[in-house]
Formats: C-alpha cells, structure tokens, sequence
C-alpha cells in the first residue's frame, strides 16, 4: 500500500483516518479531501490503493466517488467509513462498489485490523456490519425456501432498473412506458418480493444476477 485517498469532512476525523491508515500500512502517502468535489478532483492523481470515503459529505454523497474510483481506478480498494449501520446505508455502499465498510466509532486498534485485513484478502468490515449481513441473508434465505418468486420479463427489467438507480420517470422513457405504468410495476414488485425500500430491491436484483 503505497498511496492511499481519505474523504471526510470533519478535520478531527480525517487526520484520525489518516493516522489510521498509516499505523495500519507504514510508509503509506496519504491524499485528503474535505468533500465530494475535491476528492472527485483528486482521482487525476496516481492511481490510489486504498480509499476511505465517508457517505455523508457537505456537497453530496460518497457514494458518487466510490462509484468514479470504481470506473477510474478499479484496483483501488475503496472502503466506507461512517457512522451509519443500516441497511438503507450498507447495501447501496456495496452496489456502488464499496469493497469494506468500517464504523469510525469502534475503537481505534479494531479499525487498523480490519484495514491490516486487506493485504490478507479479507474484506474490511465492521463486526456489526458483517452480523448484519448475515442476518440478512439469512433471513432472505429462509424466505427463498418456499419457491422462487416468479417475475414476468417486463417486472424483471424494471427490477434491473430500479437497482441500478433510475428514477421512474428514467425507467418509463427507457421502457417506453408511461409514468403510472411503472408505479404500478414497481408496487407490483416490491409486494411480490415482499420488499418495501429500493435498497432492498436492489439487494434482490444482485441476488437474482440482475445487476453486479
């Protein structure tokens, strides 16, 4: 690990990641943005290893730089470091190509093993983190032993769109479809896969294959 990018907007923080990055990969350099724009703008530099973003920056989300990392710098390791827990927060981190997922608040010697992690193809994630996952899925799981939920191919792409972002008016001009067509087809969806948030259909859509 030879460069590695920290976006967090509060300056206490920040240098904590840093420091953390450094304890954890020595000799590590370390890039540092303040916002979303500015760590956008810094993806010109040398590809970076290893990237903590935080999700909620003062001019936008997060997310937005892990998804350009991921289409810029596809070796980077980009990993989310927050304080939020949930779901709404968690699985759209991983579809935007978030590689780990660490909470600031766990102590400091518990955040540089799971960066330490890394360099052993463990994927950094918060314990809390990874029992949510789990349970999730197996909740999911023990859901997808009664048959599979069977989706025509209209409900299907429409679930493909949904996942990956569109909005319904995107997803109406996309299927040549109109606005009230697709409320129907996503309520339609979200009660047949008993889902109620677009995080969680999108988690349906990766199982399904439908997205990556």
């Amino acid at each position: 690990m030879k460069l590695g990018l920290v976006v967090e907007d509060l300056a206490a923080t920040r240098r904590w990641l840093g420091e953390a990055l450094a304890e954890a990969f020595p000799g590590i350099a370390v890039r540092a943005a303040a916002a979303r724009a500015e760590a956008l703008a810094l993806l010109a530099e040398p590809a970076f290893d290893v990237a903590l973003v935080d999700i909620d920056l003062p001019d936008g989300s997060g997310l937005d730089v892990i998804a350009a990392l991921r289409e810029r710098m596809p070796r980077t390791v980009s990993i989310v470091t927050t304080i939020f827990d949930d779901d709404a927060h968690v699985f759209p981190a991983m579809l935007a190509g978030a590689q780990g997922y660490l909470l600031k608040e766990q102590p400091r010697e518990q955040f540089v093993t799971g960066l330490q992690g890394i360099l052993r193809g463990e994927p950094p994630l918060s314990p809390a983190i990874a029992r949510r996952m789990i349970a999730h899925f197996n909740s999911r799981g023990l859901a997808a032993k009664s048959a599979e939920v069977a989706l025509s191919a209209r409900e299907t792409e429409v679930l493909r769109l949904v996942a990956k972002g569109f909005t319904r008016g995107e997803i109406a001009e996309q299927l040549d479809l109109s606005s009230h067509t697709v409320v129907d087809y996503v309520k339609s969806l979200y009660r047949k896969l008993n889902v109620s948030s677009r995080a969680e259909a999108a988690v349906e859509a990766t199982r399904r294959g439908l997205v990556r």
